[in-house]
């Protein structure tokens, strides 16, 4: 008989029956269903929690403590003078061409320019820094990097004077 989607059936060996669980003495998982007598685990809405470990002192409390996690340290993406050439014929460099181009992720995180490598030609370029060898090679080579100033600090940050006067216009 040939196959098709009205005879279909699991390959041979491939499919138990589900144990039925607290169905009389006879079935062999009768009385308690397997879960013992007594205890958390013998009772409905017991669960194992994933960091519970009985009476043993927790991993998270044996672990020593070391340092923190700075919730303000700001990514900055990496691009060496080297990384350049990959971008073609192109001599105006911004975040957004770095991005097309794929040397970094994302266009709006801020970008420095390092100074590993070489360059050929004359780029301007446009990031939010450069090391201090990255911009001499590309001036020397005839070329100009463009950085924002830093922005100012912001509210509480400020001086006094800077906030008062805020204030007063």
């Amino acid at each position: 008989m040939p196959k098709d989607l009205s005879n279909l059936s699991p390959a041979k060996g491939s499919t138990k029956t589900k144990k039925r669980r607290g169905r009389g003495a006879g079935s062999g998982q009768g009385g308690t269903a397997g879960r013992g007598h007594k205890g958390a685990q013998s009772r409905s809405g017991y669960k194992r929690r994933a960091w519970s470990e009985g009476g043993q002192m927790p991993i998270q409390r044996r672990m020593p403590k070391r340092g923190f996690k700075n919730i303000w340290a700001e990514e900055v993406q990496e691009v060496n003078l080297r990384d350049l050439a990959r971008l073609g014929d192109v001599t105006d460099v911004t975040p957004e061409v770095l991005a097309q181009a794929g040397l970094v992720r994302d266009a709006g995180k801020p970008i420095k320019l390092l100074g590993v490598g070489e360059v050929e030609k004359a780029y301007t370029v446009q990031v939010t820094a450069a090391s201090a060898t990255a911009k001499e090679k590309v001036e020397k080579a005839g070329g100009s990097v463009t950085v924002p100033e830093p922005a100012g600090k912001r509210g509480k940050y400020k001086k006094r004077e800077e906030r008062d006067g805020q204030k007063a216009e």
